[in-house]
């Protein structure tokens, strides 16, 4: 299921993570360039560790240099960010081959990442903070 940008084919994958959205675009035949928001990945992340995670489906699949990533992320801090750019490329591998889902599956790359911030509760100060206790 291709779709055609300026005549370049894409596939599209929305990643999660935190309160981190992220709009991925998969172009196959590309350079293997990532953008992040219309700047280059190693000036969008400051981190290696932040490169390795967004990177990690397409060394799992081996999709380096055969692929261009163009995303567009908002909303959380840099990490939730990485991580869901991680869960959008490989959701949008998944259209490019449906061959794809076992060694992703296998990697834990499908799964979405559970974990979000606990509501603040009513007479504390934060989810679990208490207030300060005073003796007097």
């Amino acid at each position: 299921m291709a779709t055609y940008v300026s005549k370049r084919p894409y596939v599209y994958g929305t990643g999660r993570r935190k309160s981190s959205v992220a709009r991925v675009h998969l172009i196959s035949g590309g350079s293997g360039s990532i953008t992040v928001n219309g700047r280059d990945i190693d000036d969008y992340f400051g981190l290696e560790t932040l490169k390795l995670i967004v990177r990690q489906p397409l060394a799992v699949l081996n999709l380096g240099g055969k692929v261009d990533v163009e995303c567009t992320v908002s909303g959380g801090g840099v990490s939730g960010q990485a991580g869901a750019i991680r869960h959008g490329i490989a959701r949008a591998a998944l259209l490019l081959d449906p061959e794809y889902r076992a060694p992703l599956k296998a990697a834990g790359l499908l799964t979405r990442d559970p974990r979000m911030k606990e509501r603040k509760k009513y007479g504390l100060k934060a989810a679990r903070r208490a207030p300060q206790f005073s003796k007097r």
